[in-house]
């Protein structure tokens, strides 16, 4: 059914027109009786539906339906598997269908700047690349079964503490190199029907009400048609929100910024054609619902066990000495399990994605399941209260077997929506239990269970560690299942762990004073800050083992020289060099060598391609480089520029562990890139080709004058040739009129015809 929206409207009076742009209540638009428009729900969250029940309370915090609880996109994006995440979200979709809910509040997308942030178990990753390709395979998947998501939150908002106020100070090339890409991403192809404005200020403008931000940058340059939501209170002056770009205010205002709309159009503070686009856009997303909804399926069982599914492709096996992992069944009755999180799993975060989760299978339950007959000891108390009984009963248990498996972690109330982490260590109790069992036993596995990384001062000493994350209600089914073998980890870190809180590099800066917060380390976040730094970290983005090996070989560019228009493939021979089927996730990053003075990472992730392998098997992945594989944002062209040059192609199993090279000259087409004025340095000039045949007369005179013949030995001792030239490298054209008596209207000639020289190129 296609309906007229733009008549629809037309047929609105002022005031029905102001009350769609505020919910009926905390989870509903509002509806206009008089017209049949419909009122429809929107729902979190992140890691499945958090529908709140009829009878709950209008927070819908602790009376939400039973639901399936996903694994967090802490742990989604370890899979590097944009397939298994459209999956997913598909089949939330269909959950959503089933309960009527038209928008899911997801997925969140913000980068991971501080490991410190409360939310981070919500967002993907610490790299923009990898977060904008997971985010984007999600909302196809759930818009596939014709629900809208809403990503978010837009933008700049990484930390918890004052979110609703304190001003996120950040350039221009930060932003969009950093906080944008994954946002960008995810409009122009997963195409959401929402977009979650953020709490936050941007340089001191409020996302709720910035222009730039919601009508210049996601409208005009990204092309969204959908509608922008304000996150759940983030208004701060509606009718300017409304002007920049904010459509529809969530939650219920009691009708008080309906009114203020009403007043600014009668007073012709706001058109009321601007109105009219806002309530096209909403009522465009509510009838694309309510005009195309089917049936849903809510199989929680079904459900329940994709959630295995996917927290087995997304867990990272960190580290397996001697092989220690893959435990044999055989020797189940020998295996000492240990940690309240064997049997009361951490499977999700708190705030508004936490689940009213219909069920939970735990480590033991799992290993009960499978026939596994292990011991188990609690070990420590979640909430840390002191008992002198759990660990003396835990390390006389660990002297007795033959392998010890420690499930460890943070408890809920160390991270969470609303407030920022301290540091990143684990409980003082856990890590005193695991220094003290390594002690007695030399075969120990910890299995973590954590929304953001950890400090680990036991990790010298146990054998293996499985990051977990928050792996959702089927989270004890994967654990047991990569413990036994019954499937091979293949999950790589979506985060650097440092080694410890004061490595990182916000350290400083975070989380700011409570009215601003600057974004001082620019784009040097996670391993672009610790590559730049040569630091040693605990674990690299990008790390992950398995229980086979994997050869790389034969990488092959499609090209040794392409335009930066071009498509350049890269291909790479993998083969399974192990005993057992496994699956590798190839990284491809790009490395600038131009020579330019550019501020630019050592590397950054460009592609990746997970592949499936029997063992002995081989397959050619080939991966697609673009232009904005190799550029950066030039803040004076406010546009993606790939300089003239050499780039290197980095191939390899992590940020660390590169395993193929090789080279490709990438030639700009952009024009008028590089302009000069009288502050510009000769050295700039000569690293250009055009601007260095232009000043090649001037660089002449000023050797030949300068350090011509005729000079004593004794000033060349004081003014040795070396600082003679350094000196002319750096030295601004307006000190011309110094050192070549050149006259002010010669320096401006000059300046103007190698400007008109460089406008050609």
């Amino acid at each position: 059914m296609k309906r007229n929206i733009k008549d629809l409207v037309k047929q609105m009076t002022l005031e029905e027109k102001a009350s769609l742009c505020s919910g009926l209540d905390f989870w509903h638009t509002k509806p206009v009786e008089r017209l049949g428009i419909p009122s429809v729900m929107v729902s979190d969250g992140p890691a499945g539906l958090r529908k709140q029940d009829d009878k709950g309370d209008h927070l819908g915090i602790n009376d939400s339906i039973k639901a399936v609880c996903f694994p967090s996109g802490c742990l989604t994006a370890c899979s590097f598997d944009p397939d298994l995440l459209e999956k997913e979200g598909a089949t939330i979709g269909d959950e959503c269908l089933a309960e009527d809910v038209s928008v899911i509040l997801g997925p969140a997308l913000n980068i991971k700047r501080s490991p410190l942030c409360g939310r981070n178990f919500e967002y993907f990753s610490e790299d923009p690349y990898l977060a904008g390709e997971i985010s984007a395979a999600y909302v196809k998947g759930v818009q596939s079964k014709n629900v809208g998501t809403s990503i978010k939150h837009f933008a700049v908002n990484s930390q918890e503490f004052r979110r609703m106020s304190c001003s996120s100070n950040v350039d221009e090339r930060t932003i969009r190199e950093i906080y944008f890409p994954a946002f960008e991403k995810t409009v122009k192809e997963g195409k959401p029907d929402t977009v979650m404005c953020s709490y936050n200020r941007i340089n001191g403008v409020f996302a709720s009400e910035n222009k730039w931000l919601l009508t210049d940058v996601l409208r005009k340059e990204w092309g969204f048609d959908g509608y922008v939501v304000s996150d759940w209170g983030a208004v701060n002056k509606r009718v300017e929100g409304l002007a920049a770009g904010l459509d529809l205010e969530m939650p219920a205002s009691g009708g008080t910024t309906d009114r203020q709309i009403v007043e600014a159009v009668k007073s012709g503070k706001l058109k009321e054609a601007v109105l009219d686009k806002t309530v096209e856009r909403i009522l465009r997303i509510v009838y694309k619902y309510k005009d195309g909804k089917t049936e849903g399926n809510f199989d929680k069982e079904a459900h329940h066990n994709l959630v295995a599914e996917i927290a087995k492709e997304s867990m990272v096996l960190l580290k397996n000495e001697k092989n220690i992992l893959p435990l044999k069944e055989k020797d189940a009755s020998s295996i000492l399990f240990v940690g309240a999180f064997a049997k009361t799993p951490r499977y999700e975060g708190g705030g508004s994605a936490h689940i009213n989760t219909w069920k939970v299978t735990s480590a033991l339950e799992a290993a009960k399941k499978a026939g596994l007959n292990v011991n188990y000891v609690q070990g420590f108390d979640i909430a840390e209260k002191k008992d002198k009984k759990l660990l003396p009963e835990a390390v006389e248990a660990s002297k007795k077997a033959k392998t010890v498996v420690i499930f460890a972690g943070l408890p809920d109330s160390y991270e969470s929506e609303g407030y920022d982490r301290k540091d990143m260590k684990m409980p003082l109790n856990q890590d005193i239990l695991i220094s003290e069992i390594a002690k007695v036993n030399k075969n120990v596995v910890v299995v973590l269970h954590n929304g953001s990384p950890v400090e680990m001062p036991w990790a010298k000493d146990v054998k293996a560690i499985l990051e977990s994350y928050l792996a959702g209600e089927s989270v004890g089914t994967a654990q047991i299942d990569l413990l036994f073998g019954k499937a091979n980890p293949s999950g790589k870190l979506a985060e650097t762990f440092p080694v410890k809180t004061s490595d990182n590099p916000t350290f400083i800066n975070f989380p700011g004073n409570g009215h601003d917060v600057n974004y001082a380390e620019g784009m040097y976040i996670g391993y672009r800050y610790y590559d730049i730094k040569e630091m040693e970290v605990l674990f690299p983005f990008g790390h992950g083992l398995s229980y086979t090996t994997f050869e790389y070989s034969n990488l092959k560019l499609s090209s040794k020289k392409i335009l930066d228009t071009d498509k350049l493939e890269v291909s790479v021979k993998v083969t399974n060099t192990g005993k057992v089927f496994g699956k590798e996730v190839v990284q491809l990053y790009v490395t600038e060598k131009t020579g330019t003075h550019e501020d630019r990472p050592v590397k950054e992730l460009k592609a990746f391609a997970k592949v499936a392998l029997n063992p002995k098997e081989s397959k050619v992945v080939t991966m697609t480089l673009d232009k904005r594989s190799f550029a950066f944002w030039n803040v004076e062209l406010h546009d993606w520029y790939a300089p003239t040059g050499e780039y290197e192609i980095l191939v390899g199993s992590s940020s660390r562990d590169i395993r193929l090279t090789a080279k490709v000259e990438v030639t700009s087409t952009a024009k008028g890139v590089f302009k000069i004025n009288e502050n510009t340095v000769l050295e700039e000039l000569l690293e250009h080709p055009v601007a260095a045949k232009c000043a090649e007369p001037l660089v002449k005179k000023f050797v030949s004058g300068m350090l011509g013949e005729g000079r004593s030995e004794a000033e060349k001792a004081a003014v040795s040739d070396d600082m003679m030239m350094a000196m002319l490298y750096s030295m601004p054209l307006r000190a011309l009129r110094s050192f070549l008596q050149m006259k002010d209207e010669e320096i401006a000639k000059f300046i103007e015809d190698t400007n008109k020289e460089l406008s050609k190129y």
